[in-house]
């Protein structure tokens, strides 16, 4: 348990940690061993609400999903698949994520349009439907165990992702707990992502929605790893009310605390998706002040993440700033080169458009760690904005070059 604040901590749990919430994990077949169909299940219908993918070639479960949640915007459960995106799949992947949400729906003893449907994995290939149906009866009788959803939805992940917070609100214990998974073709808006964030508080729907997509913007958007993007990605954020709260809306008075512990979820599962990049070895964090406003920061923030020239000297522990500059002075953004300070480590490396004075010693030491932090001051107003991406690595041409096979 960390208490970050008088208001809020951070707990270990996740998805299942808010009340009336339960996910599970299962093996079905899709993948040779692994668990390959998830579903998390509230006990009571749930405001909900979802930003996906910019892709022109949107998967079939996002289509389902869209039309679950247009119906009163409340769902009970969502079932994801891994191995398989059924994507690009035409009109018999757009029936089989319908019968695919319709046969957990008829499992759960509820509406159809309660429920949500995600999948992730390889793009243009069919579902095996009969592993699907025999892997839903499984989740049935399946318990509710930690992790077990996490596992389920990985395809090139090295590891699990999943973070939880508590805090007061009106003088109830409130509960926000996420999972995400994605490794590769991370460039949001958005990326081969999925996000999962469950509360057990009440929320106004209409709030939810605004809450999350300006969220989004400043965390899952604000990520990259190779700079592609992919037919999939979601965050899907689901409030059951089991907390006992009143309806939180964005008058109230503690809204502010409740947008924090949802900014906190999804800053975690961003920065664990661009940490687990595929080949990564370093988490690289890019921090810029004194933009002309948050937007145009955030976009030099994700400018320098995203250089493929950045993230190979970082693998290489080279201190080489001229990547950087390079990065920044090709964004879109409002820059002054004389006004602009580059810093790595806590050295100044460029200043007054010129180089500074550093120790390539201590530079390279600090490049041997596994989270780099550069920092860009460019005093031109009062703007800042972060961005996460990581190092880019032979193990990623590897995992790339034989990922059908």
């Amino acid at each position: 348990m960390i208490q970050l604040s008088e208001e809020i901590t951070k707990i270990k749990g996740g998805v299942s940690s808010p009340k009336g919430f339960e996910a599970k994990g299962v093996h079905c077949g899709l993948r040779y061993s692994k668990k390959d169909l998830g579903a998390i299940i509230s006990e009571a219908p749930a405001v909900s609400a979802a930003v996906y993918t910019q892709s022109h070639f949107q998967a079939a479960p996002l289509k389902v999903t869209q039309a679950s949640l247009k119906k009163e915007g409340v769902l009970q459960a969502v079932i994801v698949n891994s191995a398989i995106a059924n994507a690009c799949t035409g009109d018999q992947g757009l029936k089989d994520a319908y019968e695919m949400r319709d046969g957990f729906a008829s499992q759960l003893g509820i509406e159809p349009e309660l429920v949500a449907v995600s999948s992730t994995g390889v793009i243009g290939e069919l579902l095996d439907m009969k592993k699907i149906q025999a892997g839903i009866e499984q989740l049935g009788q399946a318990p509710s165990v930690s992790g077990a959803f996490e596992e389920a939805i990985l395809t090139t992940d090295t590891v699990t992702k999943q973070t939880c917070y508590e805090l007061v609100i009106g003088g109830d214990i409130i509960t926000i707990g996420g999972a995400a998974k994605g490794s590769g073709m991370i460039h949001p808006n958005m990326a081969t992502m999925l996000g999962f964030v469950t509360t057990d508080a009440a929320v106004e729907e209409q709030a939810l929605k605004n809450a999350l997509r300006e969220i989004t913007d400043v965390s899952f958007n604000q990520i990259t790893v190779d700079g592609e993007t992919s037919t999939n990605d979601m965050v899907l954020v689901m409030a059951n009310g089991c907390a006992g709260n009143d309806c939180l809306t964005e008058q109230h008075p503690d809204w502010p605390a409740f947008k924090k512990g949802l900014k906190l979820v999804c800053e975690d599962l961003a920065k664990d998706i661009a940490r687990d990049g595929e080949g990564a070895t370093k988490l690289i964090e890019a921090r810029v002040e004194g933009a002309k406003n948050n937007l145009e920061a955030n976009i030099i923030a994700k400018k320098i993440v995203g250089s493929s020239l950045v993230k190979t000297a970082v693998y290489g522990t080279d201190a080489n700033w001229g990547r950087i500059i390079g990065a920044i002075g090709h964004s879109a953004a409002s820059v002054t080169a004389e006004q602009v300070e580059v810093f790595l480590g806590g050295q100044c490396l460029f200043k007054h458009n010129e180089p500074q004075p550093f120790s390539e010693t201590d530079a390279k030491e600090y490049l041997s760690g596994d989270e780099i932090t550069i920092a860009v001051r460019l005093q031109e107003g009062s703007g800042s904005g972060r961005a996460w991406g990581c190092d880019l690595t032979y193990d990623y041409i590897k995992i790339n070059a034989s990922y059908r096979t």
